[in-house]
């Protein structure tokens, strides 16, 4: 007969499922990458069986701070090899089916959007961790500041730092999810036909386009700034795409819960789109082409967007 487990190990990992959630959401607003937040989630168990229960006044806490300092880690790490990527680097899209719900949104979808952890990735590691636990967890500095070994009064102060580097904001407004919907379906349609001088109004004057390939298949390996310079590589795109004969398949879904597009050739996807958009106009368009961020299966993690 096999050995049945005890009764403090079961109320170990009965406290870790509890957690899985939040740790899970942690972690992936932390590196912005599926497969890293699964790697620190599962790290985050296993130092969580060797764990002495009498030790624990607060299991969130506990496991809290230790994905904390194991994404911490993990960052400073990543941030070397981000150094050394080829082109524009783009967090890993979270897709999902697409939902004609407009209120399908999520509490914290502002934390899940492309944009959102674009703008992250101008923080150190310690800002990113107090950052994201005061202002998306709404964790108390306090509580925090032995999370990430600072003071409470030195964790405001990375706070409000952190603050200014992520809402350095151009003074626009945020699109409702209807009117983004609205403008990626036609971007969608402009992609679909070539018809670029209709969007170019839709287009912000300082547009962004970031591309990601990884070194891996073509994109572009600067960031392209400016409306004409943005819709001229749009429309050679679409060229280039009719002259080889590699016509996508087009369809909306759901990318970090907000409204996206899904580019597939014969089944296969190649490109996912997200847009940053304001009520009237796209600010900024991400294309997430490393085949390593695109795997086939449509990913769903119920943490964060249930």
């Amino acid at each position: 007969m096999g050995t049945q487990p005890s009764t403090a190990s079961q109320s170990l990992t009965d406290d870790f499922l509890e957690h899985w959630s939040l740790l899970f959401a942690i972690a992936y607003r932390m590196l912005g990458t599926v497969m890293d937040a699964e790697d620190m989630v599962q790290d985050t168990f296993l130092k969580w069986q060797t764990v002495s229960k009498s030790q624990v006044r607060s299991a969130k806490s506990y496991l809290t701070t230790i994905i904390t300092r194991l994404c911490i880690d993990r960052l400073r790490s990543a941030q070397v090899q981000r150094e050394q990527y080829i082109g524009p680097w783009l967090p890993e899209p979270i897709v999902t089916a697409f939902s004609a719900d407009p209120h399908y949104q999520v509490e914290q979808a502002d934390s899940l959007t492309m944009a959102f952890l674009v703008m992250l990735e101008r923080l150190s590691p310690i800002e990113r961790a107090v950052f994201l636990l005061r202002e998306i967890f709404d964790y108390d500095y306090d509580e925090i500041a032995p999370i990430v070994e600072k003071s409470t009064v030195n964790c405001r102060q990375i706070a409000r730092r952190a603050r200014q580097q992520v809402t350095k904001p151009r003074s626009r407004f945020s699109a409702s999810p209807e009117q983004h919907h609205q403008l990626t379906l036609k971007f969608m349609q402009a992609c679909q036909q070539g018809e670029m001088e209709d969007l170019l109004h839709c287009l912000a004057d300082d547009i962004t386009l970031w591309s990601d390939g990884g070194g891996q298949v073509t994109a572009a390996l600067k960031p392209i700034q400016g409306s004409v310079k943005v819709s001229g590589f749009l429309r050679a795109i679409y060229r280039y795409q009719r002259k080889l004969g590699f016509i996508p398949d087009l369809e909306l879904v759901q990318v970090n819960g907000q409204t996206g597009i899904q580019f597939s050739i014969a089944g296969q996807v190649e490109t996912i789109a997200v847009l940053e958009t304001t009520d009237q106009q796209i600010i900024s368009i991400f294309f997430i082409r490393n085949p390593q961020k695109l795997r086939i299966e449509q990913i769903h993690h119920s943490s964060i967007l249930d």
